[in-house]
């Protein structure tokens, strides 16, 4: 449809043509005589040109208003309009697989234009336009591993846009005065918007995926070491993207392991006898599982695990059934798919992963024919009845000829729920309350037999209101196990449980200890644990469980969760509940930082502002609301519930995952709406929620009610009205259950990034905190440089891989420590923002300074290092920056293999055998020997008053390097000619003082004989000179020195002293020094420093880069 833009006369157009559209810049015309039936139209179906004019009037319309005059316009849409046909011959080309000779001519301009290196991969790009400021900017978005980059050449002038998907703070669609799509790119500094894209769906979708991934590559730790994915950022494709983001729906709506890769999606369409039809959705299939979802949502779900199947066949092809397979399972039920498009590779596939399941995982199938099909027991290899658990069990899977003491061991574990062993009898009304759970038993009973008992059951909007009513307490662990799929872990995993125990009991570590300090506050006020059995059942689970997963451990609040598990499932059992929800259906929830937790309640926040604008209107700040749920997420409610009410809510959370919290938790919002609008502070709004949430009770339990820990809140209050939790559910349903797991993951990707960036402030707000105190930098400053020091980690987890030395971002690090950085990159901002610049010498000066800052010589350096060195250079006296340079020439700074360590002295014009006499400007000449003779009497008395601990004496090779770095730094300085000449007589001194120190240690005599035989020595040749006044010379050949040392020293109060005899020297190192104009110009160039033959022009360019 898009055409190149050309020139057209309109002399006698109204006779050829005929107008369709109009508006005010665009005309959509017809030939006279053409098209009236709803033909082509240049080659495009009516229906692409309606849809092509629409995109016109939605994006371009409102646009062309902001500029100036016609030229403008008609030069903006001719480059929009160019940019659209090379986009859509782009996504054509994709489609077709052909060469991508398109993506190669972009990979060649995004690096000429952007001067990566090659490290750097583009994923894919898009035509659009950035605004900037009411006016968009045509041109080309780069999207690649590390960045976000965007290239316009547009009325003349070049703009060039990089931002590091790690500086992202908010990524969202929004609408602006002039679009109602845009997406918007916040960072901590600027907000950009891009707008006008031909397909903007998957231009955010792929944004969207690579913030994910390199945030949590970079920021979040624990992620990257769960998920191979995201190893080698190198190997991304914009395909495998699109393919992760299907997988990680696939995994959250039908809540599956995380590493279950999603290998075919194919439309079909599913048996339902319930319902006597065909149900028209989709099939995914996986490592371990096939699954169907209607595409009617709620209509159908089916989870197939591959170890229940039995065979895989193809039908007979016919008209009624098209392209049919059955899949048949243990239970004796088979599924029919039909109208598959791709049958032949889909079913060979199918039966390959089916053998590698069998092969891996071999079923223990032996007596589960002899069940009756109308009990109550599930019909799989995965759920046994009681009488089975001999057989069927962790003990049965044990070889026969296991040690006496290791059965033992095991016939510890608990075979029953502690519920059966400590049962409860109820209260009043106890009667009526059994009969409601029979009727409940009936009513399962009655759908188990028309949907199915297994895993494998049919999942329909009728289980959900079943549910929701509350599961019956004979039933609920069982069914718990299979809406979990538990279940197929725990028959992949004979004798898993019991090994783990054995493994981890009576072995101490932080967890344990942990865990036995929450022990006895696990449910205290339910007999089950008021008991050994049930504390011992419940340490051992913890245990086991922190000794699988030790990168979560113990988390506070699994032993609440685990309590209940236990009350309702056997041992091993409650163990792999505890597993499914901890790795699949609450991901993230129970690890250090509780970075899904966060996430989730971020979520919940933006679902309130959604679904409750009037309370989201009165309590402006809804992190208060979002820091009092914290606790129904974390515990699902068990916490601050009655229990007989909360099992009720878990209920719905292991058939519908986290979403039934989501919903339940509006309901108490709402529900409570009017008097949280009327709370007077964060207090009171908790009190009201807590004394609600006491009161939620559940009269058709057949347990007596069980104290809660909230009592406290109605002891003086009126009473409050009490809510029946199956109306609160229902309500919650009803209300607020229309959210998919879909809209829930991308809100999801969208908090994720703002946890983690708000993680990433309070870490740079606490490391200030302690650094600020210990320098003189300006907070302002110090930020800015913390930003730099962090920047310059992360460009190198960019671009030069993970060497061994160094250490990706650990958050589980102290403050402090988490970000740190190498040699390489000390060097590199050394470079940037040190006021002590050497020329040539900078690099060694820059590695000295390392080594003397890593202190316990693992090769990295923390920021507060970091920070107090610079200050030193900066803010500090000059006796302190003397200091810094005379440690930076003694080891362990300078060491004895360093490549600069050699003389770089050639001449020898400088000779200590010569006297101190140097010549003056003036022609005058000035003797330093009864100057020299007071400060060594000075030193003397200063050493022997002095307490605390000196520096190590210098060499004449290490003095020799300090000597060198002295002359490095007064290079191109304003003051250059003199200080050159105060530091050639200050050398030429200290080479005096050092070889009258050499004398003493040879003929042990006082320091006054030496200052006099310096003085006679002196008075032998008082014409010489050793140094004039002539620039050139002092700074094109250095003094030489000579390079026997003997015993020559010199300490750092004797260069001291030499050095605060000369005025300029003096002068040079007081002379305040600015620390902002550095920072500015780090920001701009430190891009530059990491790309390669980077030009003059290519560093300008990058300067502007980020200013605009």
């Amino acid at each position: 449809m898009w055409l190149r833009p050309e020139e057209v006369l309109l002399k006698n157009a109204l006779k050829l043509w005929v107008t369709q559209k109009s508006s005010g810049y665009f005309v959509l015309q017809r030939r006279r005589g053409h098209g009236d039936g709803g033909g082509r139209f240049t080659g495009a179906t009516l229906e692409e040109i309606n849809q092509h004019w629409e995109w016109l009037e939605q994006n371009l319309l409102h646009t062309l208003s902001v500029f100036d005059n016609k030229e403008d316009i008609v030069s903006f849409v001719k480059g929009k309009v160019k940019a659209l046909i090379a986009e859509e011959t782009r996504s054509k080309v994709a489609e077709q697989e052909e060469d991508p000779e398109k993506f190669r001519e972009a990979l060649v301009k995004f690096e000429a234009r952007f001067n990566f290196p090659e490290a750097e991969k583009l994923i894919t790009y898009y035509s659009c336009c950035c605004w900037k400021g009411k006016v968009p900017r045509q041109g080309w978005l780069y999207l690649s591993i590390n960045h976000l980059c965007f290239y316009s050449f547009f009325l003349g002038k070049e703009l060039k846009l990089l931002v590091p998907w790690v500086d992202v703070q908010k990524l969202e669609r929004t609408s602006n005065v002039f679009m109602t799509d845009i997406i918007r790119i916040t960072t901590s500094s600027k907000e950009r918007d891009f707008s006008m894209f031909l397909n903007i769906d998957e231009a955010f979708r792929i944004m969207e995926q690579l913030a994910d991934v390199t945030l949590r590559r970079l920021l979040d730790n624990e992620i990257f070491e769960l998920d191979p994915g995201l190893q080698d950022p190198t190997q991304i494709t914009k395909r495998d993207l699109e393919a992760r983001a299907q997988s990680e729906f696939f995994r959250a709506f039908f809540r599956l392991p995380g590493k279950e890769k999603l290998h075919e999606v194919a439309d079909c369409s599913l048996w339902t006898p319930f319902s006597r039809c065909h149900t028209a959705g989709r099939m995914y299939t996986s490592d371990s599982y096939i699954c169907f979802a209607s595409k009617e949502s709620g209509c159908c779900n089916v989870l197939i695990p591959l170890r229940e199947v039995v065979s895989i066949e193809k039908m007979e092809d016919t008209s009624l059934l098209p392209n049919p397979i059955i899949i048949s399972i243990r239970s004796k039920m088979a599924f029919q798919f039909i109208e598959l498009k791709d049958r032949e590779s889909l079913v060979e596939n199918l039966l390959l992963r089916l053998k590698q399941v069998n092969t891996s995982n071999p079923v223990h199938y032996n007596c589960l024919e002899k069940k009756e099909t109308n009990s109550l027991v599930f019909h799989s290899t995965c759920v046994y009845s009681d009488c089975e658990s001999r057989d069927l069990g962790m003990v049965a899977s044990q070889s026969e000829d296991k040690s006496e003491g290791e059965k033992e061991s095991n016939h510890l574990l608990n075979a029953e729920a502690l519920r059966s062993v400590f049962h409860q009898s109820g209260a009043e009304g106890s009667d009526f309350r059994m009969s409601r759970e029979q009727i409940k038993e009936r009513l399962w009973n009655d759908h188990f037999a028309e949907y199915g008992r297994t895993v494998c059951m049919f999942r329909t909007e009728k289980i959900r209101k079943l549910v929701a009513m509350g599961i019956p307490e004979s039933l609920r662990g069982k069914l718990w196990l299979l809406f979990s799929d538990a279940v197929t872990d725990l028959a992949s995993h004979p004798g898993y449980y019991g090994n783990l125990v054995e493994a981890s009991m009576g072995k101490c570590c932080m967890a344990t200890e942990e865990i036995e300090r929450d022990l006895h506050r696990s449910l205290p006020e339910h007999p089950a644990f008021q008991n050994e059995t049930g504390i011992a059942a419940l340490r051992r689970v913890l245990t086991a469980y922190a000794h699988r997963n030790p990168k979560i451990g113990y988390c506070q609040s699994m032993n609440i969760l685990t309590s209940v598990l236990l009350l309702y499932a056997k041992e091993e059992e409650a163990f792999w509940l505890l597993v499914a929800v901890c790795e699949r259906m609450l991901p993230d929830y129970f690890n250090h930082r509780v970075i899904g937790a966060q996430v989730d309640q971020s979520v919940f926040e933006e679902l309130i502002k959604e679904r409750l604008p009037e309370l989201a209107e009165h309590m402006k700040d809804l992190s208060t609301l979002a820091s009092i749920s914290l606790s129904w997420f974390l515990t699902l409610f068990l916490s601050i519930m009655p229990l007989e009410s909360a099992v009720n809510v878990v209920d719905c959370f292991f058939y519908d995952g986290i979403k039934a919290i989501f919903q339940l938790g509006l309901a108490i919002l709402e529900a409570n709406a009017a008097e949280l609008c009327n709370s007077k502070d964060d207090g009171h709004a908790l009190m009201i929620l807590s004394r609600f949430l006491d009161h939620v009770q559940n009269e058709e339990s057949p347990l007596p009610p069980i104290g809660n820990h909230h009592a406290f809140f109605s002891d003086d209050q009126e009473p409050c009205p009490v809510t029946e939790i199956a109306d609160l559910i229902r309500d919650s349903y009803e209300k607020f259950g229309d959210h998919s797991v879909e809209q829930i993951e991308h809100m999801r990707y969208k908090h994720r990034i703002r946890v983690l960036q708000n993680h990433e402030d309070t870490t740079k707000q606490n490391v200030l905190r302690v650094v600020i105190p210990d320098v003189s930098i300006l907070p302002e400053d110090l930020e800015e440089l913390y930003d730099l020091f962090k920047r310059e980690h992360l460009m190198s987890c960019y671009w030069q891989g993970m060497r061994p030395v160094i250490l990706r971002h650990d958050p589980s690090r102290p403050y402090a420590e988490q970000y740190r950085i190498d040699s390489q990159q000390f060097t590199n901002l050394y470079k940037l923002v040190s006021p002590w610049t050497c020329g040539e010498h900078t690099q060694i000066v820059a590695e000295r300074t390392f080594r003397l800052l890593d202190e316990n010589m693992d090769h990295l350096i923390e920021f507060k290092g970091f920070a107090s060195c610079l200050d030193v250079m900066y803010n500090g006296e000059m006796n302190e920056k003397i200091n810094l340079l005379y440690r930076l020439h003694i080891p362990p700074a300078l060491t004895e293999n360093e490549k600069d360590s050699q003389s770089p002295l050639k001449n020898p014009l400088l000779s200590t055998s010569r006297p101190l006499v140097f010549g003056k400007t003036n022609g005058d000449t000035v003797d330093y020997q009864k100057q020299l003779k007071q400060m060594l009497k000075d030193l003397a008395k200063e050493k022997d008053t002095k307490t605390e601990k000196a520096m190590p004496k210098m060499s004449q090779r290490e003095f020799i390097q300090f000597c060198k770095t002295l002359y490095s730094m007064f290079h191109e300085d304003p003051e250059e000619n003199s200080l050159y000449q105060a530091i050639a007589t200050v050398t030429t001194l200290l080479l005096q003082i050092g070889e009258v120190g050499q004398r003493s240690s040879s003929l042990g005599s006082g320091s006054d004989e030496f200052t006099e035989d310096v003085q006679s020595e002196a008075s032998a040749s008082d014409q010489d000179t050793v140094f004039t006044d002539t620039v050139k010379t002092t700074h094109k050949e250095t003094p030489s020195l000579p390079v026997t040392e003997g015993n020559w020293i010199i300490s750092f109060e004797q260069i001291l002293a030499s050095l605060l005899t000369e005025q300029s020297l003096v002068n040079f190192f007081e002379k305040p020094l600015e620390l902002k104009p550095k920072l500015e110009n780090a920001k701009l160039n430190q891009y530059c420093l990491k790309t390669n033959g980077m030009s003059d022009q290519s560093l300008a360019e990058h300067m502007k880069l980020n200013t605009q």
